[in-house]
């Protein structure tokens, strides 16, 4: 009897496995098969191509960066215009570090504020059900069809009226606000169980231990993407309206002001604006790199409720 129960389940687990192995097959030919990789490969080259052109017009020597018809990659690489760019950030009176250091500062503290504000709200919203608890995600959610640049004159006008203009806090304060992390971690809580939450208030655990121990290491994807997003932002935005002391300004705003107006270029300095334009990329093209796995996956099951 235990013989042939135990047959029997062989059995029933080499059908299972032939099932799933069918389902798995795709229902394709060898010829779209090729036909699908090779589209894959000329829509990546198109969207790698603004990347592989800077990455090598920052090691172009001038006669490369002139060249006409100009070419994709550099023939005599060298390091003349990151060295040159060296050069020109230690001539002005603020030190190169300090213009890293405001940056830096900025973009970690901001960012650390959103991830937590944004957390926050996501939990709230996502979790439990409070009178405009819809309006308000709506309300989030609308804010996302408006661009940086339509907000600018009244985030301006607000923190004039405070006082914050030219201080960190005018770069800080509006970051911990930005709608697109509250939108991610939002709905990838929606995939978290109530009833995860639920055994937990059972068991005895308050909000705060919930929040920390259960639902943050379960949407760390999300948190990730939203950490990208928030560098991203923090990090390139030169800030030119709301920060006007030397000793204030981030990289972005130094580079831009020492190279030269972008509609008066100086010709003398295009490869220190080539290397520029590699520094500034370098970090948040690192972060993505290392977080892609995530951002796939938040993005994936953003649309997913239980």
């Amino acid at each position: 009897m235990v013989k042939a129960i135990h047959k029997g389940n062989k059995a029933a687990v080499r059908k299972r496995r032939r099932i799933s192995r069918a389902v798995r097959k795709p229902n394709r030919s060898l010829g779209g098969d090729i036909f699908i990789w090779c589209m894959l490969a000329v829509f990546g080259f198109f969207f790698a191509f603004p990347l592989i052109f800077a990455i090598n017009n920052a090691f172009k020597p001038l006669n490369e960066l002139f060249m006409f018809p100009p070419r994709l990659l550099v023939i005599n690489p060298t390091m003349g215009n990151l060295q040159d760019l060296l050069i020109v950030m230690s001539r002005s009176w603020v030190t190169f570090t300090r213009y890293i250091f405001n940056t830096v500062f900025i973009t970690l503290a901001g960012t650390v504020g959103h991830l937590f504000v944004a957390s926050l709200g996501a939990y709230a919203v996502s979790k439990y059900v409070f009178p405009g608890s819809k309006f308000f995600f709506g309300l989030v959610i609308t804010t996302l069809m408006f661009n940086q640049f339509v907000m600018q004159i009244p985030n301006f006008l607000i923190l004039a009226q405070i006082g914050w203009i030219d201080t960190y806090w005018a770069v800080i304060i509006p970051a911990f606000g930005m709608p697109l992390g509250f939108f991610l971690l939002k709905q990838f809580m929606d995939t978290v169980p109530m009833s995860l939450v639920e055994s937990a208030k059972i068991d005895g655990a308050n909000e705060w231990r919930i929040y920390s121990r259960i639902i943050m290491p379960l949407v760390r994807p999300a948190l990730l993407t939203a950490m990208i997003f928030s560098v991203q932002a923090l990090w390139n935005n030169p800030q030119a309206l709301l920060i006007h002391t030397e000793q204030l300004k981030t990289l972005p705003l130094a580079i831009t002001q020492i190279i030269g107006s972008p509609h008066a270029p100086n010709i003398a300095r295009a490869g220190v604006n080539a290397a520029g334009i590699l520094v500034m990329m370098a970090v948040p093209i690192t972060l993505f790199i290392f977080a892609q796995s995530n951002i796939l996956k938040t993005m994936a099951s953003s649309g997913i409720k239980e």
